[in-house]
């Protein structure tokens, strides 16, 4: 299976980058710098990466770019980097969600460089010689060198594992258009099967693929959940069209069945993970994608299974009725849907926004395991609702590739 699970420790390269103690020392005095005008520097670094480097452009959203998600979320990887640099251990879950979010856009050693040289050159230029002395940047330059070693060699190990694996594949693959289905007023799936006609690699509930198209002349790539359990033979993804979103409008508005689709192997780290204890599965919107393999995985285990969700209004709720048949035939699934908009008939069981009150009433116990995912204001909410209910955070899991302080 592609990419690094929770929990797993990031392979070292035996022969890596080794930061001196006076290096070590350095990086880390950079920190406060960092921690005040790290996003200027980072919105700098792209900037001059991706105007003088073209060829590294389609592995950036340029959405992101723009509405600034991207700058914090490497401001804040760089930060923590910086931080823990004598303890990478106690970087947790980043180094996988990283890793897996780059084996999903395919990044390759070749890209590293690039990225280096644009960090440390942003690092000079912002900061300026006085601070960024010739001493910092080569203090910075091994310290990026030792972090791109162990990316690179994590990274080789995920492809060449899914490579091996049954219906695993290397690189993009060709996948067709079998059919095309609207879920809802903004959502639309499409089954995708092999054009080779050979089979499909199982992959985990709760992950994503990568996508590679061109659109208007640009390459584009994008990750989307698999909405569907894995079956050996196709995969699914549902897409919401976002409003002035390039790959999403181009997928509802120009994808059509019989259509050739270039897809990366499936990765992700926001996966199920066994247990006992009663699950509760909680998204807003188009979160709801990862959460029905979850689902319909967490379903033949008999394991009590809480599943809640947010959306706008009815005609924009995706799966309604695919949830509520499970429902019908598997007593030990409850399932609580939240409108911020309901009408008569709708069928609601709440109606505003999700409160810490209501996912009181609904959670099954404090001792469960939590999954969530949506948009970033409903995800803090949700966050900050559970910690308030006592919810051990350690049986809270969810999938934000930004600063972990967006959740706050």
């Amino acid at each position: 299976m592609s990419g690094i699970a929770p929990g797993m420790s990031v392979p070292v390269p035996k022969e890596f980058s080794v930061l001196t103690d006076r290096q070590r020392a350095i990086v880390q005095s950079t920190v406060p710098l960092l921690e005040t005008g790290g996003e200027a520097l980072i919105t700098h670094f792209y900037q001059t990466m991706l105007g003088e480097y073209p060829e590294v452009r389609a592995l950036f959203n340029m959405a992101h770019q723009q509405s600034g998600a991207q700058p914090r979320a490497l401001a804040y990887s760089v930060l923590m980097y910086a931080r823990h640099i004598d303890r990478l251990d106690a970087l947790g879950d980043l180094p996988a969600q990283i890793i897996n979010k780059h084996v999903a856009l395919q990044v390759q050693p070749e890209h590293y460089p690039i990225v280096g040289t644009c960090l440390l050159r942003a690092i000079r230029e912002v900061l300026g010689a006085e601070i960024a002395t010739d001493e910092v940047i080569a203090a910075w330059g091994t310290a990026y060198q030792q972090l791109a070693d162990i990316l690179i060699g994590a990274e080789r190990q995920a492809y060449d594992r899914t490579a091996a694996a049954e219906g695993g594949w290397r690189g993009e693959r060709a996948f067709v258009v079998e059919d095309k289905v609207q879920e809802s007023a903004e959502i639309t799936s499409f089954y995708l099967v092999p054009a080779d006609g050979g089979p499909v690699i199982a992959h985990q509930p709760g992950q994503y693929i990568g996508l590679r198209l061109v659109v208007d002349g640009q390459e584009q790539r994008r990750n989307y959940s698999l909405s569907a359990p894995a079956d050996g033979r196709s995969l699914r993804i549902s897409v919401k069209r976002e409003a002035g979103g390039k790959v999403s409008n181009f997928l509802h508005d120009r994808v059509r069945v019989g259509d050739t689709l270039q897809l990366f192997p499936p990765a992700g780290h926001f996966t199920l993970q066994p247990g006992e204890r009663p699950l509760v599965l909680i998204s807003g919107g188009v979160g709801i994608t990862p959460t029905l393999p979850m689902l319909d995985a967490a379903l033949p285990t008999r394991r009590p299974v809480v599943f809640i969700h947010c959306a706008r209004e009815r005609g924009v709720h995706a799966f309604r009725e695919h949830v509520d048949a499970l429902a019908a035939v598997h007593p030990q699934l409850t399932r609580y849907y939240c409108y911020d908009r309901a009408e008569e008939g709708d069928g609601v069981d709440a109606q505003g926004l999700l409160t810490a009150r209501q996912l009181g009433e609904w959670l099954p116990a404090v001792d469960a395991d939590v999954y969530f995912l949506g948009p970033r204001p409903f995800m803090r909410s949700v966050k900050e609702s559970l910690k308030a209910l006592g919810v051990p955070q350690e049986q809270v899991r969810y999938e934000f590739f930004g600063p972990a302080e967006a959740l706050q």
